[in-house]
């Protein structure tokens, strides 16, 4: 089926707003373009999946070609700045492979609609790009997908024979110097004269995205486990891959980072704050009631009747009867989610229930829905849950076994409002510490974390007549992963460093429109 481009018209017509208010600070026809006080002839970026140009939950060349460092270093051509070398991806499809096992699935893309919902999946085509295949030389992009903050400063971070153990990465072994070197050595060995450094989400992001789980899978049996809040653990290699990092561990890899780069002779460079991560499609596009009455249909009453009255009235019993509501006829019901914070009732659920179910009945409602509820407006539904709800529970009780709306939604397919409250905490720490040594070294700062959320608001972002939000497929900025950026959305964060650099360095780089580049592409 052809693919076509959505161009500035069609996105036009679907979010056309008549302001015509622009984000564009300057007129480049107006405006002698110099470096002011800084040398862009060598520039390198570091940073993780977002600095590599990562889209539609894959690597692949055009969306290396327009990730922001490159757009940024494109302006800066313009005021001395030379090459920038990435390391392309050996095709347009994504994925790796490790010898001729697949390690990392192809790019997302929407194969079709189904009332009015894209069916996104992944690119039928087989990986071509092999990790054990070296890139050597002068090289500018230092994004690593998948780094943490102090990932960046690990030895052997990039050794090969650490892959399958998930103690080295795949993308950083197609270009690491050594089996023991660095990502920030290796970006200093290039003898930088700036530096761009956007790193920190990762340490927050793999336990939203997780609902705040770590993941194990053995003999094909993935099992889930609570994901830790690791503030006071300042040893990282004791860490969950989801876990979330210490603020000092955070503060102090960046600090060695910067310290390193000074070392090389890079004094001069942007930084930028971390966003908050349910800022973003993956955590807004489903909302936390989706349960309208006409998808439920007849099923109301059978289920007020048979489930949600008998857990309301038991529930109350022990105090807890604002965990579960009778269904609504007239309005969107709220998803049923386990809540690992929650007290588990599970045992004296069973003992309520026995005399009127059977204590088999019983035993498997109580450890059903000892920690179950509804989903309220301060919990966030993961846009990779949308295909689980409705679904069935493979093994459950018949009657009790269709996700969200007779058997609770698994820990790791919601950021509870308890788990988001975490993160929030610990990317405030993060962005204060990241502000802080932005003004202790004399970097120029980007506020990415409000960009975000003006992206969010309903407003959005207007770029000569084109709205762009943080919807989801529709708004312009986001891929198909929900997380990532479009090549429009990297030239959105592209031109808020550009504007940060112009500001501490009296440079005159000019912006980009954003129109210019690619979005999702369309069926």
């Amino acid at each position: 089926m052809k693919k076509i481009l959505i161009s500035t018209i069609a996105i036009s017509a679907l979010l056309f707003t008549a302001s015509c208010e622009t984000d564009f600070d300057n007129d480049v026809k107006d405006v002698q373009i110099t470096n002011g006080e800084a040398d862009f002839s060598k520039y390198i970026s570091l940073g993780n999946s977002l600095t590599s140009g990562y889209r539609d939950n894959a690597l692949y060349i055009d969306g290396q070609n327009e990730s922001y460092p490159s757009i940024i270093a494109g302006q800066m051509k313009l005021a001395g700045g030379g090459e920038f070398i990435q390391p392309l991806m050996a095709d347009n499809n994504g994925g790796l492979l490790l010898g001729s096992t697949v390690i990392q699935a192809t790019k997302l893309y929407i194969k079709s609609f189904t009332n009015g919902s894209p069916d996104v999946v992944n690119v039928s085509a087989a990986p071509t790009t092999n990790i054990a295949n070296k890139i050597t030389g002068n090289l500018n992009n230092f994004g690593v997908p998948g780094a943490k903050s102090y990932h960046l400063i690990a030895p052997g971070y990039g050794n090969i024979a650490g892959v399958a153990t998930g103690m080295a990465n795949p993308y950083y072994v197609r270009f690491s110097t050594s089996a023991t070197s660095t990502v920030v050595s290796d970006a200093a060995a290039q003898n930088p004269t700036f530096y761009s450094l956007w790193i920190g989400n990762n340490d927050v992001l793999g336990y939203a995205t997780s609902g705040g789980t770590n993941s194990q899978t053995v003999g094909g049996v993935t099992t889930y486990t609570p994901a830790v809040n690791q503030t006071g653990n300042l040893n990282p290699t004791t860490y969950g891959s989801s876990d979330i990092s210490d603020p000092n561990v955070v503060a102090g890899s960046i600090k060695t980072i910067i310290e390193t780069m000074k070392a090389a002779g890079a004094t001069k460079g942007v930084i930028a704050n971390i966003p908050y991560v349910t800022s973003v499609p993956q955590f807004t596009t489903v909302p936390y009631n989706p349960l309208t009455p006409a998808a439920l249909g007849s099923n109301i009453t059978a289920l007020n009747t048979s489930l949600y009255g008998p857990l309301k009235q038991a529930l109350t019993a022990f105090g807890a009867g604002d965990r579960i509501n009778l269904l609504s006829a007239t309005s969107s019901n709220p998803v049923l989610i386990k809540d690992v914070s929650l007290t588990n009732l599970s045992a004296q659920l069973t003992a309520a229930l026995t005399p009127s179910v059977g204590l088999a009945t019983a035993t498997a409602l109580g450890q059903i829905f000892g920690q179950a509820r509804q989903s309220t407006d301060q919990d966030y539904i993961l846009l990779t849950t949308r295909a689980v709800i409705g679904s069935a529970v493979t093994g459950a009780p018949t009657g009790i076994n269709v996700y969200g709306i007779s058997y609770p939604l698994e820990n790791q397919h919601v950021l509870t409002k308890t788990e988001a409250a975490a993160v929030k905490t610990a990317t405030d720490a993060y962005n204060a510490s990241i502000r802080s040594l932005a003004d202790a070294y004399g970097l120029a700062f980007v506020d990415t974390n409000a960009k975000m959320i003006e992206l969010n608001g309903q407003s959005g972002i207007s770029f000569d007549g084109v709205k762009y939000t943080a919807k989801y497929v529709t708004g312009g900025a986001f891929s198909l992963d929900g997380v990532h950026l479009t090549g429009r959305g990297y030239a959105v964060v592209a031109n808020e460093f550009i504007k940060a650099i112009n500001a501490k360095y009296k440079s005159t780089l000019p912006q980009v429109n954003p129109n210019n580049y690619s979005g999702i592409k369309f069926p």
